[in-house]
């Protein structure tokens, strides 16, 4: 499959540049970025790069969409030279540990890939619900009590936010099912996606929002929820 990779690092280099100069990310998420991109490719070649990358386009335009709406709902996740090392690996720390099992064990290749595409489909969607639903979100209520509170804060979520979300895991899923068939495992990604969308609210309600646990922790629990998700859904009906 690496063989196969000839535009690998234009693509890799091209990317790392970008994010850099647009100070999306910092020097070393960058290189972070491209390490894990590169195990990514190694075990599920151009389809999970894609899934990648797009994740990572999509959530830089929902985080650029609107800012002055979302402005006072900033937490400062994101500084002025961009997201760190530790924020990418919060995001694609899932996807790469099933790209690692995959490599390392190539009989759960049916498994891993499907996780790999989960675990994208859910970090896709925490960052679309969250950017996209402060700006058009209309009724913010937590999502532990159900009780209306502002906008921005940890486990607040809207109904609008949240389909934008599934919307997301959609995109994640469907590029998976062009790089390897259109298949039930689609409706189980953009499930498994969701529910680790949700669990991410439901630790934010819960935890951040006390101080127990961290942005980045939030966001890595999130995507490990999606990625058993898919394993169980995968064991028993893939």
């Amino acid at each position: 499959m690496l063989n196969s990779g000839i535009f690998l690092p234009v693509i890799i280099i091209c990317g790392m540049a970008y994010s850099i100069l647009a100070k999306k990310l910092t020097v070393m998420a960058a290189v972070t970025g491209a390490i894990v991109a590169l195990i990514i490719f190694s075990a599920s070649g151009y389809t999970g790069l894609a899934m990648m990358t797009t994740f990572f386009i999509l959530g830089s335009v929902a985080t650029s969409w609107q800012q002055s709406k979302k402005q006072p709902f900033a937490t400062g996740e994101e500084t002025k030279k961009g997201r760190s090392a530790l924020q990418v690996l919060a995001n694609a720390g899932a996807a790469a540990i099933a790209a690692v099992l995959a490599l390392s064990y190539p009989g759960l290749g049916y498994l891993m890939l499907p996780i790999i595409a989960a675990s994208f489909a859910s970090a896709t969607a925490d960052t679309l619900s969250s950017e996209l639903g402060m700006v058009y979100g209309r009724r913010f209520f937590n999502i532990v009590s159900f009780r209306p509170e502002p906008c921005g804060m940890d486990g607040v979520i809207s109904l609008e936010g949240t389909l934008i979300g599934v919307a997301g895991s959609c995109i994640i899923a469907s590029i998976y099912a062009v790089g390897s068939g259109w298949s039930i495992s689609f409706f189980f990604i953009v499930l498994a996606g969701t529910l680790g969308n949700l669990t991410d609210s439901v630790l934010g309600a819960l935890l951040e929002r006390k101080g127990i646990i961290g942005n980045d922790t939030v966001n890595f629990l999130n995507t490990l929820t999606a990625a058993l998700a898919m394993l169980l859904f995968g064991i028993f009906y893939l």
